[in-house]
């Protein structure tokens, strides 16, 4: 078996492109972003998904060794399978599901990729499982999804997507986002209680030229405790890797209280006050992660 599993690290950008414009596919793979989704669902006309499937084998095939991802067809859909059985292959890093709504639909996804991968003598789990959670019914289970534990067990992370949220609300998706502070919320929580890797945010689709609503729109997602953002155009990578890294003032902090408090904790104390602000174990934990997070993203 050909081991095909991929330690992601930090993904503070995942950008789409169409799988039906292999053009950009290259494009896509040199614009910076952490990792690069091949869009076989919503890009690509019904009429034209057999066709597209082996054209996005041959782009995995040609950029092996990137972070690709293949989005495929939702589950239910005539497409899926085919889909699978078709882009599962060596160099693949991961595959995503959209409308991902049930600890049932995962088994489902995780018994098709186990199929693929054995065809191809993959490691059997290996590829990663990115899943959209994008309806009502997927944000109310969300924590039951990403809890379920499959045999092997394989990665999860999560994504979520607003536009399919809020069009299943009836509710409209607004710059401000407040119609989206609750399943943000809930779908970060239950990813931190499963003990998985934090995740993804919906794109930014109100404006493409707007790269300051972007901006906010990323911080948001980051104070709710999402690790980075999906984006659907270039220009949206080097904004969304800025938002979703520590600036230097933040590690020069960190650096500063992770110091003091180990040379107060030698001396025998664990709470202190530095520069104003007071500082224990809590507080020392968070900068310790920040140093982490910077760490990872300079090896990348």
């Amino acid at each position: 078996m050909k081991p095909n599993r991929v330690d992601f690290g930090p993904i503070r950008t995942a950008l789409f492109v169409p799988g039906n414009r292999p053009d950009r596919i290259d494009k896509a793979v040199g614009a910076g972003a952490d990792i690069v989704i091949i869009d076989l669902e919503d890009a690509v006309p019904p009429a034209r998904k057999a066709e597209t499937r082996p054209v996005i084998r041959d782009k995995v095939s040609q950029h092996k060794g990137s972070s690709i991802l293949v989005r495929v067809n939702g589950p239910g859909t005539a497409f899926i399978q085919g889909d699978i059985e078709a882009v599962v292959v060596e160099g693949l890093a991961g595959v995503m599901v959209p409308k991902m709504e049930s600890p049932e639909d995962l088994e489902q996804v995780h018994r098709m990729l186990l199929a693929a991968e054995e065809k191809n003598r993959l490691q059997p789990g290996g590829l990663t499982l990115f899943i959209l959670i994008e309806s009502a019914r997927g944000v109310q289970n969300v924590f039951g999804i990403v809890s379920a534990r499959t045999r092997p067990e394989r990665s999860v992370i999560v994504s979520f997507g607003a536009a399919d949220y809020t069009l299943d609300l009836g509710a409209e998706m607004t710059r401000t986002g407040e119609e989206l502070i609750y399943p943000r919320s809930r779908i970060a929580v239950a990813c931190r209680a499963a003990r998985i890797a934090p995740p993804l945010d919906t794109p930014f689709m109100m404006d493409l030229n707007d790269l300051a609503a972007l901006e906010a729109e990323a911080r948001r997602a980051k104070q709710l405790g999402f690790q980075g953002k999906l984006c659907i155009h270039p220009s949206q990578v080097p904004v969304c890797n800025r938002v979703f890294s520590p600036t230097p003032e933040e590690i020069d902090s960190a650096r500063r209280v992770v110091r003091a408090f180990e040379e107060a904790e030698a001396a025998g104390t664990a709470s202190i006050q530095l520069e104003g602000r007071f500082i224990d174990y809590p507080i020392v934990e968070r900068a310790a992660r920040i140093l982490r997070l910077a760490d990872l993203i300079e090896k990348t």
